[in-house]
């Protein structure tokens, strides 16, 4: 029978990789708010989005929030729902074009940070933040060293 439990992990290969995903994420809600004419608004205008200033408000805000939840392993596999759907909106409104119109080599470049961050995100949704998280803290007695 499966159970639904947090894995115990090896701590730093999951602690690196939450730190990683998470600041990128966090990383770039900011720059977001920073940035709107070419990262937040103004980019979600040129892509085709209606309603543009609310969508990279509410984009960078789950960005930023998702992320530290991330950095802090907490509700880790919650926190990588929102992000992968992120990453499945960024890759069919600004990768898909260019597989389209260019080809794959020329999406795959573009890709390739989206990809790992996502193949990453996946990895923590599966297993979860590892046993340095507060996931594990909160949810499993840790084991005891003796």
């Amino acid at each position: 029978m499966k159970t639904n439990r947090i894995v115990a992990t090896t701590h730093l290969p999951f602690l690196l990789i939450r730190w990683l995903v998470g600041l990128v994420f966090i990383s770039e809600g900011i720059q977001k708010f920073l940035f709107p004419a070419s990262l937040g608004s103004g980019r979600f205008a040129q892509i085709g989005f209606a309603h543009p200033d609310f969508w990279a408000d509410f984009t960078a805000g789950w960005e930023i929030i998702a992320g530290l939840f991330l950095l802090l392993g907490f509700l880790t596999r919650m926190a990588a729902i929102p992000l992968l759907i992120i990453m499945v909106v960024a890759f069919f409104s600004t990768k898909y074009p260019i597989l389209v119109h260019k080809g794959f080599w020329p999406m795959a470049h573009e890709y390739r940070t989206d990809f790992a961050m996502t193949i990453l995100l996946i990895l923590l949704l599966r297993y979860g933040g590892g046993d340095q998280s507060m996931d594990i803290r909160i949810h499993e007695k840790r084991p005891n060293s003796s």
